[in-house]
């Protein structure tokens, strides 16, 4: 089976092709030549990734999956949320999303969080999702070297290392990403 995933970012297509059995073989957008921006103009993540899936599909007629994050904060009412990536402006500057987020709770003695990702499959012209979870907070500062986005500010609960110390066989393992995709991968396994 091939699938197209919906990312041009290397980090996330490692991440998922270590969770993806050996029998699914996955494209990303640039194995098929989407070199154009997808816009994510929805109001929730799942709706992101719905349409991200939806474009791919239309457009180039594959069966394929996209997924949408968000970091949601809780005494920040769920920001930055949907515009995680964005939060510090069009830029999507990781550094500069933390930092924002690190001044917004400069002082704040609530700091629970939570990472959620949707997981938005099209195959056969069928719509599915998957969700995936992770409980957490957020640091005082940048802590480890390893993954992406807000990895060096997000302690996952019961751990005391953030996502970017760990070893990325763990964070798939207990992370939300990894958690959707394990939906994903048992949904697959039954086709």
């Amino acid at each position: 089976m091939t699938l197209v995933f919906a990312t041009h970012n290397p980090n996330k297509l490692k991440e998922i092709q270590a969770l993806i059995p050996d029998t699914i073989q996955l494209k990303s957008l640039t194995d098929i030549g989407c070199t154009e921006e997808i816009i994510e103009n929805a109001p929730t993540i799942k709706g992101n990734a719905l349409l991200k899936a939806q474009y791919i599909n239309k457009k180039y007629n594959l069966d394929c999956f996209a997924d949408d994050t968000g970091l949601q904060v809780e005494i920040l009412n769920g920001e930055p949320g949907v515009y995680s990536a964005r939060y510090a402006g069009e830029q999507k500057n990781a550094e500069d999303n933390m930092d924002k987020l690190l001044h917004a709770l400069t002082d704040k003695q609530n700091r629970k969080a939570r990472f959620k990702t949707v997981i938005a499959l099209i195959i056969e012209d069928q719509e599915y999702t998957f969700e995936g979870i992770c409980n957490g907070s957020i640091t005082q500062e940048k802590m480890g070297e390893s993954g992406f986005g807000y990895d060096p500010i997000f302690k996952p609960e019961t751990y005391k290392e953030t996502f970017a110390q760990m070893p990325l066989s763990l964070k798939n393992a207990i992370g939300h990403r990894g958690k959707a995709v394990q939906k994903l991968v048992e949904f697959l396994k039954d086709r």
